[in-house]
């Protein structure tokens, strides 16, 4: 099969095979948002007088249908086709003749790609996005459920003071509130249209790029040409940090309770189906899904580090190393993906220890109580703190009151209504409706 850009020679075998890559297994992923870039460009290229109204009804009735087949997961490369950009504009040829070479007018495969990939990011950050609020959701849940249920806190892994299971699976929540700021920041960035910067260098085509950005529910444009080809490379980065942000608030929280399961802390406990057990030891219960978690997240931590060795001091325009982001890139999102839908599994199942603090183990944790206890008496703060640190040395520390905590986000005040209004209020901004309707529209033209 000829390439696109055939000139009357055949490249080598070889040089084919290395120069395609794993580009035919990965732009599947990128099918459903390459033909919807083409529905908008054509749409465009009607609206300039490049191309007659029963031709682009005539192209977007069967762009319809190769859409329909991609998001049924039916669109497939054929073995000697490059990518997806040769797939779609080849099969619109075969059924509708010369008319399905028009398609490519004032388009590069640069920008082509470009589009694809801000589509497919804006797609897969939505469906990332609401599980990370799905979980948020669960943490927050969980930290009203066990808001009273008191833990030991550590600090140097050594006992410290007075938890309680409400403020950790608190703290999980706020930290993927934080999180949601670096995903609606990765939102923002891939929410923009390169479409018509061509091969970085614009058309002499009169485009209308206005157009293209309006019926692909982008909020704004790429301008610049040249910076719309820059942008490969630190579009997926952002994203990446975006993701890898959410990936170390799960793997610390995976890491606990690969800890806080241990026989030695029992503090939370997964059901024995939750569990895996050893070939040798008839005993164990093995917490592997917050180990894989962890791996899994630590993997995900290092997407943005080789994004950005693979684009560093690369010169402006383009060039071929940005194919290989697409292997960094795209799996990234199934990988993050899979991770949250199991952490929220395994969170709705995970089990806690009640009456911890029962165990004389824990009993110095309450020395910061007693000291304060001595404070509000009308000891000197350092005096009582003296005067505690000698009875726990001599093996007298007692304390027996009732913990005192009212300020903001201590254990007796998790301020959860407020951490959930930060989170709110961050996933309101993302706009997704705005986006869904546009693609909506453009799909029943």
């Amino acid at each position: 099969m000829a390439k696109l850009w055939d000139k009357g020679f055949s490249v080598n075998e070889k040089i084919d095979k290395f120069t395609v890559g794993m580009d035919r297994e990965l732009d599947l992923y990128l099918a459903p948002y390459d033909i919807l870039g083409t529905m908008a460009h054509i749409t465009m290229l009607e609206s300039i007088g490049l191309l007659a109204k029963d031709e682009l009804d005539s192209l977007l009735a069967e762009l319809r249908q190769l859409h329909e087949q991609a998001e049924k997961g039916e669109f497939c490369i054929e073995p000697d086709i490059e990518d997806v950009h040769s797939q779609v504009e080849l099969m619109l040829t075969a059924k509708l003749g010369e008319l399905g070479k028009k398609v490519h007018t004032g388009r590069s495969r640069n920008d082509q790609v470009l589009v694809d990939l801000k589509l497919f990011t804006r797609a897969r950050l939505e469906s990332t996005v609401a599980k990370v609020k799905t979980l948020f959701d669960a943490f927050q849940a969980a930290s009203e459920k066990y808001k009273d249920v008191l833990m030991p806190g550590y600090t140097h892994l050594q006992v410290a003071m007075p938890s309680s299971f409400g403020l950790w699976f608190g703290a999980y929540a706020e930290s993927l509130a934080d999180d949601m700021e670096m995903l609606l920041a990765a939102w923002n960035v891939s929410n923009r249209n390169p479409l018509g910067s061509a091969a970085g260098y614009g058309s002499s085509a009169p485009l209308n790029r206005t157009l293209t950005t309006k019926l692909l529910g982008f909020e704004d444009l790429d301008y610049n040409s040249i910076y719309a080809q820059m942008g490969r490379g630190k579009t997926e980065r952002a994203v990446a940090f975006a993701l890898s942000s959410v990936a170390e608030t799960l793997g610390r929280f995976a890491a606990d309770c690969c800890l806080f399961n241990s026989q030695n802390f029992g503090f939370v406990k997964l059901p024995k189906e939750c569990t895996t057990g050893s070939s040798i030891m008839p005993h164990k219960k093995n917490p592997d899904v917050f180990e894989l978690i962890r791996s899994h997240c630590n993997k995900i931590n290092g997407a943005p580090y080789t994004i950005r060795l693979m684009t560093t001091n690369l010169p402006s325009g383009y060039f071929r190393d940005m194919q290989l982001l697409k292997e960094v890139f795209v799996p990234v999102f199934v990988e993050m993906d899979d991770c949250l839908d199991i952490a929220l599994f395994a969170i709705e199942n995970l089990q806690i220890t009640e009456n911890l603090m029962d165990n004389p183990l824990y009993k110095t944790a309450f020395s910061v109580e007693k000291v304060n206890q001595l404070v509000a008496e009308g000891v000197p703060f350092r005096d009582a703190y003296k005067q505690v640190g000698l009875s726990i040395e001599a093996g007298e520390f007692e304390f027996n009151g009732k913990l005192h905590h009212t300020h903001e986000g201590s254990i007796g005040c998790l301020c959860t209504g407020d951490i959930r209004r930060k989170m709110d209020e961050t996933y309101a901004s993302f706009g997704f409706e705005k986006v869904d309707e546009a693609l909506a529209d453009l799909l029943a033209r």
